[in-house]
C-alpha cells in the first residue's frame, strides 16, 4: 500500500501561529452552484436553539461572496466536510431534487467507539427527535464499512483496553442525525457525540488527541452535474498536499494514530475523501 510519505503529518501542523478565521474554502463553483468545506462547530444558519453561537455558514458565505446564498442540504453543527450551496432558490431546488430522489452518493468518515463490523447495513426507521410519541418513524438506511481498527493498552471507563474504528458511512436516506443514530444502533457511537455517545470515552479521546469535536466528516459526494448531467464528485480531503492539510488538520492528527488498515488502499482513500480506488475483496486480519 502507498503510505503517501509526501503527505503532511500532524507534526507538520503543530506550532503554527494562530490566524484570523479564514474565509470559507470553496471546493467547487460553477454557475449558480458551489460547494464549500464546512468546518466542524459551525452552524449552517442562525437558530434560536443555539443562541450563543457566532459562526454561521450562510451569513459568512454571503459576506464573502457579496451575494445571497441558499443551502442545498444540511450538516450538523459538529460535522465537517462538503456542503452544497446555491446562489438562487431555483438553483438550490435543482440540486435538492437529487437528494430527495436519492440520486446523490454521500460518503462520510466516522471515528467510532469499539471495533465495528467489517460491513453492516442498518435499515432502521427513525422518528424525529421532537416528534410526538405517536408519530410514524421514517424509513432510514445506511451502509457501513470498517476501514481501520485501533487498539490502545489504556483502560477507559470499565474497559481494560481502548478500542476504536474508522468507518465509511453511506446513507441512502437523509434523516436528521441518521448516521449518528444508526451507529448508536450498532453499539458503536461516534466519538465526541455528546447526544448518542458516552461521556467518559469522549473526554478521554479529547484529552488524548488535544481536539474536542464530534468525529464525523462529510468526505465526498457524487451527483449529476446540474447542467450537463455528467457525474460530478466533490471531496473535502483530509490531506493530499500541504495546501489541503489545513482543511482537516484535526483528522490528520487522528490518522497519525497506530491504525490497522483493513484494506490495502484504505488510508489513501481516507486521505483523499473516500474517492480514490475500489475495495479489495479479500479480508485482512484485525488486531490479535
Amino acid at each position: 500500500m502507498n503510505d503517501m510519505s509526501d503527505t503532511p503529518t500532524s507534526s507538520d501542523l503543530i506550532g503554527c501561529p494562530e490566524r484570523p478565521e479564514p474565509p470559507l474554502r470553496i471546493l467547487w463553483r460553477e454557475g449558480d452552484w458551489l460547494a464549500i468545506h464546512k468546518p466542524a462547530g459551525w452552524l449552517v444558519h442562525r437558530t434560536g436553539l443555539d443562541a450563543g453561537e457566532t459562526r454561521f455558514i450562510v451569513q459568512t458565505l454571503r459576506d464573502q461572496l457579496g451575494r445571497h446564498v441558499h443551502p442545498v442540504h444540511r450538516l450538523d453543527k459538529g460535522t465537517s466536510g462538503v456542503l452544497l450551496m446555491a446562489l438562487s432558490t431555483e438553483a438550490a431546488r435543482a440540486l435538492a431534487m437529487q437528494f430527495e430522489q436519492r440520486q446523490v452518493d454521500k460518503r462520510y468518515l466516522a471515528f467510532v467507539r469499539g471495533w465495528s463490523p467489517d460491513e453492516a447495513v442498518v435499515d432502521h426507521a427513525l422518528r424525529l427527535d421532537d416528534a410526538p410519541p405517536d408519530a410514524a418513524p421514517q424509513p432510514a438506511l445506511t451502509r457501513f464499512r470498517t476501514l481501520a481498527t485501533l487498539l490502545l493498552d489504556v483502560p477507559v471507563d470499565r474497559y481494560p483496553q481502548t478500542r476504536a474504528a474508522l468507518v465509511e458511512a453511506r446513507p441512502e436516506t437523509g434523516r436528521r442525525h441518521q448516521i449518528r443514530r444508526h451507529l448508536k444502533h450498532l453499539s458503536h457511537p461516534i466519538i465526541g457525540d455528546t447526544t448518542h455517545g458516552k461521556g467518559a470515552h469522549n473526554r478521554w479521546w479529547a484529552a488524548h488527541l488535544g481536539v474536542q469535536r464530534m468525529w464525523l466528516h462529510a468526505a465526498s459526494l457524487t451527483m449529476s452535474h446540474p447542467e450537463t448531467g455528467q457525474p460530478l464528485t466533490i471531496a473535502s480531503p483530509i490531506a493530499s498536499s500541504l495546501q489541503e492539510a489545513g482543511l482537516n488538520a484535526d483528522w490528520l492528527t487522528l490518522l497519525a494514530q497506530p491504525w490497522r488498515w483493513l484494506h490495502p488502499n484504505g488510508r489513501q482513500r481516507s486521505l483523499m475523501g473516500l474517492t480514490e480506488g475500489g475495495w479489495s475483496p479479500e479480508g485482512h486480519p484485525r488486531h490479535p
